[in-house]
């Protein structure tokens, strides 16, 4: 594989206001970018599943928010005919700006919603969900980074919904063990927080406040907190990782006692963030899958479209409900 060659100039603004360079990147035009026509397996069939139209119809008619729909994942049919969705928590603004996210940066000012718990609890049983995960924007502005809101919130999906299987897809609370044992003793299934990328990109990827390790010990304190909970992290492929820094993310994760991992192909959000270095082959995923799963990860999803929360419920049969 190639390096990424990346440059990082600074922010500058064309004459008409518009942002010619956003959050320290600029578009390197010696790197395989995003093309008019991506590669043939990047796309993907809607299905007529009657669990699909049945939940479509119930998030319609009831005004419901989830990511799947607001993300625009390429994903949504597959999860929803599942009976998986996936809801994001204290808002749209993050108070981080990672290279490769599109979610507006700014200051939330402390802002919560209040209802909002009681309302995911609300939407999870109108979908008649199997599985649902929560996950949110960064919120450096609060002094638990929004723990017990999620804490909260679980609480509150488990009593209105005592059977469904709950993921929480976290920031990383700038790795503050309260924060941590809040989240990971409220009753949560699932621990998970992404690791994104390799070790020698994470500065290039992720918000300076971000970090490999700070992820690594996030997911290795969430473990030794509650040996009864499933940790999950996920990386996207195609930023210019190499196959011996993927092997090595893979065993940094699992030391970290990593029971779940998902991989992906990096899609570019806008021609402001980080350009794709390369398109991932499906067969490769699927050899980055084989590896993975010799290596002792309980589960493993691998593939061009897959994202973080892809048909989470894959890992039920490792929950003892």
């Amino acid at each position: 594989m190639r390096e990424a060659n990346f440059l990082i100039p600074t922010k500058t603004i064309k004459e008409d206001g518009t942002i010619a360079i956003r959050n320290g990147i600029k578009p390197n035009e010696n790197s395989l970018i995003d093309s008019p026509r991506k590669p043939k397996w990047l796309r993907v069939s809607i299905s007529n599943s009657k669990k699909f139209s049945s939940t479509k119809e119930v998030v319609k008619n009831h005004r419901l928010h989830t990511v799947c729909e607001e993300a625009m994942c390429p994903n949504i049919s597959e999860c929803w005919s599942h009976g998986t969705a996936t809801f994001m928590l204290m808002g749209s603004v993050c108070t981080r700006a990672c290279k490769f996210c599109a979610v507006d940066t700014g200051n939330p000012n402390k802002k919560l919603d209040l209802e909002e718990p009681k309302n995911v609890a609300k939407s999870i049983k109108l979908m008649n969900l199997t599985y649902a995960v929560l996950t949110s924007v960064n919120r450096d502005d609060l002094e638990d980074g929004g723990a017990s809101h999620y804490a909260k919130t679980i609480e509150i999906v488990r009593r209105e919904c005592p059977k469904v299987i709950v993921e929480a897809l976290v920031p990383d609370f700038c790795g503050i063990e309260s924060s941590i044992a809040t989240l990971v003793n409220s009753g949560v299934d699932v621990f998970a927080q992404n690791l994104e990328t390799v070790r020698r990109l994470t500065h290039i990827v992720r918000d300076p406040r971000a970090g490999y390790e700070q992820t690594l010990q996030v997911l290795s304190l969430a473990k030794k907190i509650n040996k009864n909970i499933l940790t999950k992290t996920s990386l996207m492929l195609g930023l210019g990782e190499t196959d011996i820094e993927i092997e090595s993310a893979m065993d940094d994760v699992l030391e970290a006692g990593v029971d779940i991992l998902t991989l992906g192909q990096y899609l570019r959000p806008t021609m402001n963030h980080l350009p794709v270095f390369r398109w991932v082959d499906p067969e490769e995923f699927v050899d980055y899958k084989d590896l993975a799963l010799s290596k002792g990860f309980s589960e493993v999803a691998a593939g061009p479209l897959v994202r973080s929360s892809y048909r989470a419920d894959k890992v039920a049969y490792l929950i003892d409900k």
